[in-house]
């Protein structure tokens, strides 16, 4: 196994960290559009939460809490240091190992952030879930499941068998959109809210394999 390379660190800072520092601020003054002159015309797609609060049933409120469940910290957490474990055991590339816990915190860094900055009021219905009510903006557990699961996508391309890698790539892709039909569903996010989530979460994923494939790429003597 590799050892840990100066050059790992200063292309994390370089190659990771001032990136997602520019994303954030794109995040955050997007989110002051979004709570300022942006208000009256995003008041349109409270039509989305409404349509789907006025079709609940017992069935799926059920179905919708396990798929919410799914972008939770626990089972976010938990599954990333599941396969995370897995990868190293298989592959013994710390680095390869590395991408999907890099992508949720550079996610979990990035929410924290615009929340504590943006303040957004979740969607006027019966919300299912008892959360800080001035959270909407951006949703966290579309973003933290599209971190992850786009992190375990690109990872899934150095499967060689070609069914197991479709069968898990497929896996890849549902579950954040079903994280982020739950947290619609339940009203405790707007259809902007998922969708910078889903960005954000995408962007994080994207930057983390990026230092993976560049640090693989560099020959060791440029270090």
């Amino acid at each position: 196994m590799d050892r840990v390379r100066w050059a790992d660190v200063r292309d994390l800072v370089v190659r990771v960290l001032g990136p997602v520092v520019v994303l954030c601020g794109l995040v955050v003054g997007l989110g002051l559009a979004v709570v300022g002159p942006l208000a009256g015309p995003l008041t349109e797609e409270d039509a989305v939460n409404q349509a789907l609060a006025d079709r609940r049933s017992g069935t799926w409120d059920a179905i919708t809490s396990v798929w919410s469940f799914l972008g939770s910290t626990q089972a976010i957490v938990g599954v990333c240091l599941l396969v995370s474990a897995f990868v190293l055991w298989r592959c013994r590339d710390w680095r390869l190992a590395l991408v999907p816990a890099m992508a949720i915190t550079l996610q979990l860094g990035l929410y924290l952030t615009v929340t504590a900055l943006v303040h957004r009021e979740r969607p006027s219905v019966n919300r299912l879930e008892s959360l800080l009510p001035m959270s909407s903006y951006p949703s966290g557990h579309v973003g933290a499941s599209t971190a992850l699961y786009l992190s375990f996508l690109l990872l899934a391309s150095r499967i060689e068998r070609a069914a197991l890698r479709r069968a898990v790539s497929a896996v890849c892709v549902l579950v954040p959109l079903v994280v982020a039909f739950g947290r619609l569903y339940r009203g405790m996010h707007h259809v902007s809210d998922v969708a910078v989530g889903m960005a954000a979460g995408a962007c994080c994923a994207l930057l983390a394999y990026a230092w993976y494939r560049h640090r693989v790429l560099t020959p060791a003597t440029a270090d």
